[in-house]
């Protein structure tokens, strides 16, 4: 939004050090909308119901995001055999050709804290796609928003380790995911279906705001899972430094502000930061487990 009215491209923006926010979830958002079918993934909703799509980029505008990605994930015969990106190697291609249209590159791995599919460090992942001309590096996917920032604060070591610089970009699931082994949340038995307890409150997204802030990353977004209630709560956090609210802020209260209207008083009592920040919330799943054993 923003991003198109000064003029400035991305890198201008990150250069200035600038907070870009990223979009959020498609496919899984989609499909449950009745848009997308599990499975494959393929983005036929674009042709199908291109109003489903349009109605979800116009959402996640509303919620503060100044970039707006295509859906076309699965979109592509060799994407539907092997889901791109978590080897460097395949990454590096990528870049390269992107490079020759002589436009910035902003390159995400799915990895978690351990690495690739063949076992290259996340440091070393960001030091072979800066080397290849990526202007920004990072994560998206696979991993919830800990797991995430974990990931980068390796990239960042590994890139000054080297002597590089690069922007940082972080697009983390909208689910909590500590039990994900290297292949992420897709090998976690809830996957796809049964995700919603692990879902994060808008609470623990503002604390990934401004962790993902305070470590230095700029590009800050979300993927599956992630809500355009999500991304507003990255907007609100950032607030001050990016000097203003997203227009969804409008029927939003600040850390629950808006419930010392509230005709109850023991739910006024809980319009203020320290209670939402602190609270501990619970699933209602008396016989469930708090962690899961992935497949794989």
């Amino acid at each position: 939004m923003h991003l198109c009215e000064s003029g400035e491209g991305i890198l201008e923006r990150l250069d200035s050090g600038e907070v870009v926010i990223g979009d959020g979830s498609f496919l899984l958002t989609l499909e449950k909308r009745g848009y997308v079918k599990a499975g494959l993934w393929t983005p036929e909703a674009v042709i199908e119901h291109p109003n489903a799509v349009r109605q979800l980029h116009t959402e996640f505008l509303r919620a503060g995001a100044n970039v707006m990605q295509t859906f076309t994930f699965s979109a592509s015969e060799d994407n539907m055999e092997s889901k791109y990106f978590e080897h460097a190697e395949e990454a590096v291609w990528a870049v390269e050709v992107l490079k020759e249209w002589g436009k910035p590159v902003a390159a995400t791995m799915c990895i978690g804290p351990e690495g690739d599919l063949h076992g290259l460090a996340p440091g070393e992942c960001a030091v072979r796609l800066a080397k290849a001309g990526a202007s920004i590096v990072g994560v998206n996917c696979r991993f919830g928003p800990r797991s995430s920032l974990k990931t980068m604060r390796l990239v960042k070591e590994g890139l000054r380790a080297a002597g590089l610089k690069a922007h940082l970009m972080v697009q983390a699931l909208g689910f909590h995911t500590p039990d994900c082994g290297k292949g992420g949340f897709v090998d976690l038995p809830e996957y796809p279906f049964g995700l919603e307890p692990r879902v994060a409150t808008r609470w623990d997204i503002q604390k990934y705001a401004r962790e993902a802030y305070n470590l230095g990353v700029r590009y800050i977004g979300g993927c599956c899972g992630f809500e355009p209630y999500h991304i507003r709560a990255i907007a609100e956090e950032l607030a001050p430094e990016r000097g203003f609210l997203p227009p969804a802020s409008e029927k939003h209260g600040s850390w629950g502000s808006g419930l010392d209207m509230h005709t109850k008083p023991w739910i006024r009592a809980r319009a203020r930061r320290e209670y939402w920040e602190n609270l501990l919330p619970a699933s209602g799943r008396p016989f469930c487990p708090s962690l899961s054993k992935p497949d794989v």
